[in-house]
């Protein structure tokens, strides 16, 4: 078995904040990631720190620019090996091609009215998180077209679990201190065994 992570956030930003005047909730931004550390981190956003309408499928630098002061909610899926496998392989192929896909602003918009709008290889983040766990054979809602799933209708899937929420630097400083405590416990060196010596 293998574990993904969903990673919700609150970025702060200024769009951030009028989609959260919209929807009420505390994070409203989704992305994957294919470890627990969050360095291969996916989603559809920014490409441009500065410029929200420059976007489309990102790499996420989730220790820096607009992550740094970043509140998240962390969820962990445990998935098969041919799953994990799966949603490797989209994501490469996404990348191959990424200039063929593009960011649905227009759908984020229509979520907003619950008007579907669904537009070849156009995604927004949750979109493409939902979509992307869906086509490994994850679940995510029954009740609504894949373009309209939100952040928070991820987070209520049944298949996935709280691990962490508060702020992402916190996080990191969790994983670090685990990681150090680790290493301190192992040995580095090997003993001078006179007794297994040989000679050559």
């Amino acid at each position: 078995m293998r574990k993904v992570y969903v990673l919700l956030t609150d970025t702060g930003t200024v769009l951030t904040k009028l989609i959260k005047l919209y929807t009420k909730k505390p994070h409203n931004h989704a992305s994957i990631a294919l470890d627990d550390q969050l360095w291969n981190v996916y989603s559809f956003g920014r490409r441009r720190p500065r410029n929200p309408f420059i976007a489309g499928f990102v790499r996420e630098n989730t220790r820096g620019g607009i992550f740094r002061n970043a509140d998240c909610a962390i969820y962990c899926c445990t998935i098969t090996e041919k799953q994990y496998d799966n949603i490797c392989r989209k994501i490469k192929e996404i990348e191959r091609n990424k200039n063929e896909y593009r960011y649905n602003l227009l759908g984020l918009f229509a979520v907003m009215v619950n008007m579907e709008f669904d537009r070849k290889n156009a995604f927004f983040c949750s979109h493409f998180v939902a979509a992307l766990l869906e086509e490994s054979g994850v679940e995510i809602n029954k009740q609504k077209p894949l373009s309209l799933v939100t952040p928070n209708d991820i987070k209520e899937c049944s298949s996935l679990k709280l691990v962490y929420e508060g702020k992402l630097s916190s996080y990191f400083a969790e994983v670090n201190k685990e990681q150090m405590s680790e290493i301190s416990g192992q040995n580095y060196y090997r003993e001078f065994n006179t007794d297994r010596v040989e000679v050559i």
